[in-house]
């Protein structure tokens, strides 16, 4: 599965102005469900309760809030860049400037793992988090996203 088969034009968010984590997940739940057609008010639910369970805040700015979401078609991205980072209880406790929420249907427990590895390998890759944090335009930071790995370490 790779990104670009997950992660629309549309699903980008190039600087987001929110002030708090109940805000941006808010913000993920509302663009999810004009991209979906789910219920808002259940994508909020559906991540607010996964951050109950523990941070998805990963270290060094980063955040990948996810859920399952019965009568999800597919697997369903959204990035966010930040224009200021917010307290997300990370586990580095650094505030958070780059979101990359994950929607999976229930029962998609292969497909989910294996799009949550892709993001958190992605984000591990030498270069990325830095293009991502200087790149204001929504087609670049979906250039950024969707360039296969195996090309980022040729370049």
């Amino acid at each position: 599965m790779e990104l670009a088969d997950i992660l629309s034009q549309d699903s980008i968010i190039a600087c987001a102005k929110v002030a708090s984590k109940r805000q941006l997940l808010q913000l993920l739940a509302d663009r999810a469900a004009e991209l979906t057609g789910l219920d808002a008010q259940l994508v909020f639910e559906t991540l607010q309760n996964r951050e109950q369970l523990g941070s998805t805040g990963l270290g060094n700015g980063i955040a990948i809030p996810h859920g399952k979401i019965k009568g999800l078609p597919h697997v369903t991205a959204l990035f966010v860049r930040l224009a200021q980072p917010i307290d997300f209880d990370a586990v580095d406790d650094q505030p958070v400037d780059l979101v990359v929420m994950l929607l999976a249907p229930e029962g998609s427990g292969a497909d989910h793992l294996k799009a949550l590895s892709r993001v958190a390998r992605l984000l591990r890759a030498d270069g990325v988090v830095e293009k991502l944090r200087t790149t204001k335009e929504v087609d670049k930071l979906r250039d950024i996203l969707t360039t296969p790995l195996e090309a980022t370490h040729a370049a």
